[in-house]
């Protein structure tokens, strides 16, 4: 079992450890350390002598930098504190109130292909052989930033095709119909690109760590923790800023001050979204756990435990 498993063992038993754990791992600074240097520190970690180490800093330039299937180095823009600053202007750019198709279309397809390939990325790659892309997964990585782009574009389309002029239901359309949408896009998303894991199954542990056996229950366990975590922060951070404009929008100074509702919205918007993604990382354990009556019948023959540890990914 791969270092940064063995921390999350001990570290992410409650969401509070968790959420307390992924607020430093979300840390920009993470991002300038150098690829020298974030391989010597997780190599050190391979030992008995650093394993048990009590140092948060090397901890968490690990934990932020490698995955913990491959123990490859993550690509700079896909590490979890790269997250919100990249999408957090494509979130507030897919949420603006377009006038036409294509810039509804465009911000779209920039927030879908980021996301698909963080999704991509941060995957449990524990049974692929090799690092290239199949052919099939290829299609799949182009077929769901297709599908998402136009669906997410739907609310605009809508708008300029019926020609709907009644404000009362464009802003049904913009703001109150991206909310669940963004957040079936979002599990979607994640079922769709890692719907491989489903079918190869993914590496299960006993609690010392030992390699059991593949499982595809646990993969489908992972993958709909993962895609439930992902939904509750797009549905979430699409639902904050439309409540509290709904709220501020009564008072007088912004009834007399229509031009702060946009300078507001984007900042709610990028608020929301950095406040769901510690959160929504946390929901779940990385080191998922599933009971033995939920596993394959051969793996149960195999097991001395009650239950089975598996990379949940993210």
């Amino acid at each position: 079992m791969d270092p940064n498993l063995v921390y999350w063992k001990s570290h992410g038993e409650s969401v509070f450890s968790r959420l307390k754990t992924w607020m430093n791992l979300l840390d920009p600074l993470l991002l300038l350390s150098s690829n020298e240097e974030i391989e010597e520190n997780h190599t050190q970690f391979k030992s008995e002598e650093y394993l048990n180490k009590k140092d948060e800093d090397a901890w968490n330039l690990s934990l932020s930098s490698v995955h913990a299937d491959s123990g490859s180095i993550i690509p700079l823009i896909y590490r979890p504190p790269a997250f919100l600053p990249i999408a957090a202007p494509l979130v507030i750019g897919s949420f603006l109130p377009h006038t036409s198709i294509k810039p509804a279309l465009f911000w779209q397809f920039l927030l879908q292909c980021y996301t698909t390939s963080f999704n991509y990325t941060n995957r449990n790659s524990s049974t692929e052989k090799g690092h290239t892309v199949s052919l099939k997964q290829l299609l799949l990585i182009m077929g769901t930033v297709s599908y998402s782009t136009c669906a997410g574009a739907l609310p605009q389309i809508f708008v300029n095709r019926l020609r709907i002029n009644t404000l009362q239901i464009q802003n049904f359309f913009r703001f109150i119909v991206p909310v669940p949408l963004s957040a079936a896009l979002a599990f979607f998303n994640v079922y769709t690109i890692r719907s491989e894991e489903c079918e190869t199954g993914i590496q299960v542990f006993d609690s010392n760590g030992n390699f059991v056996s593949t499982s595809k229950a646990a993969a489908e366990k992972a993958v709909k923790e993962t895609a439930v975590s992902r939904a509750v922060m797009f549905g979430t951070t699409a639902a904050i800023p439309n409540l509290l404009l709904s709220v501020l929008q009564r008072t007088r100074v912004f009834q007399k001050n229509s031009l702060l509702v946009t300078p507001i919205r984007h900042i709610s918007l990028a608020l929301s979204l950095g406040l769901m993604i510690p959160l929504s990382f946390s929901l779940f354990p990385q080191l998922g756990k599933i009971k033995k009556e939920n596993v394959e019948e051969e793996i149960q023959l195999m097991m001395t435990g009650g239950e089975l540890y598996y990379h949940r990914g993210l």
